[in-house]
């Protein structure tokens, strides 16, 4: 267990770091930070850190650097993270309040989450699977040709077209409409297929094949959307920071196409809304180990549905950075839940 003044000593040298990209000296330090002890005592806690591999020396004559081992200890320590001013959050709450579905939001989410945290963005949409139905739109187009319409409680939309095998009437298409929306309506994509397998049956004889064709459609859609995606931006802000990546950014570019990777670094979506770090190494796509992801769920309620981050350099302001990840996720779940 590290003594607060060590502690103290990782914090500053974490933040100098981070804040100039230089390795850090004693005599920086005590002139830099109030730490009220002699640069021979900080020296002293310098080498005990080192030994101990929170930090160490990329070079010979050079200053120190935080590696993960330090990072992660900085992060579990963190006395809270940095809130975000009264002038940024009413930029994102303005910039989300002006989508117009759930594409857009997840579209503009990205885009901010890359603006505000100057790193690469992800954002995965709405998990059906953990998805309630909202409601069930049956349209009749044509004798024979109906629209399915699913809504879910997380703002998606999905229609398909449903080719009826013969003629189907519009009272059919509202008694449909009814029924499928009273077993369906508010429960869990999962419960749905149970919920709907006998449904022809309560039809009579004559319109029990197009009622097959429609639920037969809708199971399809649920099995087809099952599937995760994800939204990726701000790759090019990794430009930026070349120096972080020790050999090449070739790498961490290959593993941002990957969206397999990617989903397994976000998690899965949990309960809470706990702020996720994995730091370096932690990572376990090795393309990824110079690299740090921030990751929080959200939702329109208790249950997360999803989840958002930025990846980045190890050397990443942590504070900022999970708290604008936490407070662009709490504004992206109030519109889930309005919508």
């Amino acid at each position: 267990m590290l003594s607060e003044r060590r502690l103290q000593v990782l914090r500053a040298i974490v933040q100098d770091y981070v804040g100039t990209e230089e390795p850090v000296g004693s005599k920086a330090l005590t002139e830099r930070h109030n730490l009220n002890v002699s640069p021979a005592t900080v020296r002293n806690d310098m080498a005990a850190l080192e030994d101990e591999g929170f930090i160490q020396q990329p070079h010979t004559s050079a200053g120190r650097i935080p590696t993960d081992k330090g990072y992660r200890l900085f992060v579990d320590r963190l006395a809270g993270v940095k809130p975000m001013s009264v002038p940024e959050r009413r930029a994102v709450q303005h910039f989300l309040d002006g989508a117009v579905d759930l594409d857009d939001v997840v579209g503009r989410t990205v885009r901010l989450l890359a603006q505000l945290t100057r790193q690469v963005a992800v954002v995965q949409y709405p998990s059906l699977t953990r998805s309630t139905v909202r409601h069930v739109e049956l349209l009749a187009l044509a004798p024979a040709r109906v629209m399915l319409v699913l809504i879910t409680d997380t703002g998606r939309v999905e229609q398909r077209m449903v080719d009826c095998p013969g003629p189907v009437t519009e009272h059919a298409v509202a008694d449909l409409r009814a029924r499928l929306n009273s077993r369906v309506a508010g429960q869990r994509f999962t419960a749905v297929p149970h919920l709907v397998q006998d449904l022809a049956e309560s039809f009579d004889a004559e319109d029990r094949a197009p009622v097959q064709a429609v639920v037969a459609t809708l199971l399809e859609t649920l099995v087809e959307e099952t599937e995760e995606r994800l939204v990726v931006g701000g790759t090019a802000n990794l430009t930026r920071f070349g120096h972080d990546f020790p050999l090449t950014i070739r790498p961490v570019l290959e593993a941002l196409e990957e969206q397999v990777v990617l989903l397994k670094l976000l998690g899965e979506a949990t309960t809470d809304r706990d702020v996720t770090v994995r730091i370096g190494h932690e990572n376990a796509y090795e393309g990824l180990n110079s690299t740090s992801i921030v990751s929080v769920g959200y939702g329109s309620g208790d249950q997360a549905v999803a989840k958002l981050g930025v990846v980045g350099p190890t050397r990443m302001d942590y504070p900022g950075t999970m708290g604008a990840v936490r407070a662009v996720a709490r504004y992206v779940g109030q519109f889930l839940a309005e919508s």
